[in-house]
């Protein structure tokens, strides 16, 4: 599979939504067990949930993680500034029944890094009862360094327009370039590195994760294969030293303080993970031969027969 981001020595599973597994160091995923009351190497062993852990198993979305360090050692959260960032339902700006356009952002001349170029462009639905989406643009020049981020109010999907993002995440490393897409689920950890101007779009996911339409009438193929998605290898820092988290939970950013980096998970499995998928494999489906068919319609249904031929006049 071709790779527009590669990144020597990068590695990825494919599928979507599969039932997947990785382990950094050989030995360290239990086999046959979750929670096993000894688990590989002294790891900590924890669930992350995707979706309610009482839903059919087929909408079911949970991912075993085996790490160096709870997750929970952290201090109190505390808040801080939310600078561009804007979460639904807000009031701060009246809808308007005019035409709306805007320019991408402009380029930062100071040191930013992913996090504080956020801005937020439009934002609907209510976030806290998981409903709607926001859409944010990027625009950054510098890794965020001692810094993660995560969102505990949807999940991310990140669109680049210019420059090749690196997202180290607590799953292993995506790296994303203009033509691809990446998503990172809610409430998981991830680092964005930059090595020069990069600039994009965020649609942040408040409600059902994203999934692959039912085909339907087209037949077993085409659209998003789900072989051509991208799921990253277990890649776990084993770091000491300050690391700011931040989080953005109910419409505000938090911040606390690590003594490690949190993206220390040695081996997973399960079938929520982040992912990325190159636009470029996207299979269209469709017929312009003398109209855009619209709504799709069956091959039975008279849109899609013939088109009769025109009545001719006689002399």
């Amino acid at each position: 599979m071709n790779d527009r981001s590669a990144i020597p020595g990068l590695k990825y599973l494919t599928g979507f939504g599969n039932q997947l597994e990785s382990e950094a160091i050989p030995g360290a995923l239990p086999i046959g067990q979750n929670s096993p009351q000894q688990i590989p190497f002294g790891l900590y062993a924890e669930q992350f949930s995707g979706a309610a852990f009482t839903v059919p198993r087929a909408h079911n979305l949970r991912s075993w993680l085996y790490r160096l360090r709870p997750s929970a050692m952290h201090g109190a959260f505390r808040r801080v500034g939310d600078g561009g960032l804007r979460t639904a339902p807000h009031r701060e700006a009246d809808a308007s029944p005019n035409r709306l356009r805007w320019n991408p952002p402009t380029h930062p001349e100071a040191p930013t890094d992913f996090i504080d170029g956020l801005v937020t462009y439009a934002a609907g639905g209510d976030a806290r009862m998981h409903q709607g989406a926001a859409v944010h643009l990027y625009a950054c020049n510098r890794p965020m360094g001692a810094r993660v981020f995560y969102s505990a109010d949807g999940e991310l999907l990140i669109v680049p327009q210019q420059g090749t993002l690196t997202v180290a995440t607590e799953f292993g490393v995506v790296a994303v370039a203009p033509g691809e897409i990446a998503v990172v689920p809610r409430g998981v950890k991830f680092r964005v590195d930059v090595t020069g101007p990069a600039r994009g779009y965020v649609c942040e996911n408040y409600g059902a994760t994203f999934r692959l339409p039912d085909l339907g009438l087209i037949g077993a193929n085409g659209l998003a294969a789900a072989r051509d998605f991208q799921v990253p290898v277990a890649a776990y820092e084993d770091k000491t030293g300050p690391v700011e988290v931040i989080a953005k939970f109910a419409g505000h950013l938090w911040a606390t303080e690590l003594a490690h980096s949190p993206l220390d998970v040695v081996a997973w499995h399960g079938n929520c993970a982040p992912y990325k998928y190159d636009l470029a494999h996207f299979n269209v489906i469709n017929t312009v031969s003398f109209d855009h068919p619209d709504p799709p319609s069956s091959p039975c249904s008279p849109r899609s027969q013939t088109r009769p031929a025109r009545p001719t006049a006689t002399l």
